[in-house]
């Protein structure tokens, strides 16, 4: 029950982090409308992830959970209307 908790957790955290950060960071950034930069960050997420699998709750489907979430958000963020300051 942990190990779905946690892997929740990884998925949503994922998501809403990357998308905050490609909202405010990456606004400007040609290479995030590219329909592969989604792809790249989310790969990119859970092979960073993978290596942390060893412990005992965090399992290799939490790293692609989280792979999936930073991919989504990256997919959602470069989508979203810019806020002009």
């Amino acid at each position: 029950m942990l190990g779905l908790i946690v892997t929740a957790a990884a998925l949503v955290g994922g998501f809403v982090v990357s998308r905050d950060f490609v909202r405010r960071r990456l606004r400007y950034v040609d290479a995030v409308k590219k329909p592969s930069a989604p792809l790249i960050a989310g790969a990119a997420a859970a092979a960073v992830a993978l290596p942390i699998a060893f412990l005992p709750v965090v399992t290799v489907a939490t790293a692609l959970a989280l792979g999936v979430g930073v991919a989504g958000g990256v997919a959602s963020g470069r989508n979203a209307p810019h806020d002009t300051p």
